[in-house]
C-alpha cells in the first residue's frame, strides 16, 4: 500500500491536465489516504502552461510539492516535461506524452523547439525511468482524441501499487455518461500499451 506520493501534472491548456489531476486526487481519497491538490493555470485557455500538484499521504500538509520531491512527473507535452523535470526527486519517474505543441515564441518568434531526441535525453538524465506514451494516437484509436488524459492516467496506474479498477471507477464517475464507453476503451489501451 502506498504511504506517500507526490505527483506533478503539467501540460498546455486544453489537454485535460486539470481533469487528470482531479481524478488522481480522488483516487488517493478512494484509497483511504489524505489527498490534496493545487493548480496553476494562468493563460491556460490560450494555450499557456498548466501545472497541478497532487499529494497523497496519511496526512498531507501543503497541497504543493517542493522542487526535488516529485515522485512522478506526468507531462502531457514533450517540452513541458523538460521544463519541469528538475522538480523530480533523484529516483523520480517521468510519464510523457509524445505530443508537441509549438509555443508562440517558436512558431512566430526566434525561439527553436528542441528535437525529441534532445528533450528525451534531458529527461533520461534527470529521471530513473522515462515512459513515452503516444497518448494522442491511442486516444484517437479509442475513438475520441479528448481521452488523452485517460490514457495518461492508465499509464500512471500501472506504476503504482493500486487496483486499476479504482482508477477506472473514478474516471467513469468524473466523465459524462455518454463518454463512459470511450473512456473504458482508452483506459484499457493505456494500460495495455504501458505494459509492453
Amino acid at each position: 500500500m502506498i504511504e506517500k506520493l507526490n505527483l506533478l501534472f503539467v501540460g498546455v491548456g486544453g489537454q485535460g491536465v486539470l481533469t487528470a489531476s482531479d481524478i488522481a486526487a480522488q483516487v488517493g481519497l478512494d484509497l483511504g489516504l489524505d489527498a490534496k491538490k493545487s493548480e496553476v493555470h494562468g493563460f491556460a485557455q490560450r494555450g499557456g502552461v498548466v501545472e497541478s500538484h497532487v499529494r497523497w499521504a496519511r496526512h498531507v500538509g501543503s497541497p504543493t510539492c517542493e522542487r526535488g520531491t516529485v515522485d512522478i512527473l506526468i507531462s502531457f507535452e514533450l517540452l513541458e516535461a523538460a521544463r519541469w523535470v528538475e522538480w523530480l526527486r533523484p529516483s523520480g519517474m517521468v510519464i510523457v506524452n509524445r505530443q508537441k505543441i509549438i509555443p508562440m515564441s517558436a512558431s512566430v518568434g526566434d525561439a527553436v523547439y528542441p528535437t525529441e531526441d534532445v528533450l528525451l535525453s534531458v529527461l533520461e538524465y534527470h529521471a530513473s525511468k522515462v515512459i513515452v506514451v503516444d497518448a494522442l494516437s491511442l486516444a484517437a484509436q479509442a475513438g475520441n482524441p479528448r481521452t488523452v488524459n485517460t490514457i495518461m492516467l492508465a499509464t500512471l496506474s500501472t506504476l503504482l501499487d493500486t487496483d486499476p479498477m479504482v482508477w477506472e471507477t473514478v474516471i467513469l464517475r468524473r466523465v459524462p455518461s455518454k463518454y463512459a464507453d470511450v473512456n473504458k476503451v482508452a483506459f484499457a489501451l493505456g494500460q495495455r500499451e504501458s505494459r509492453r
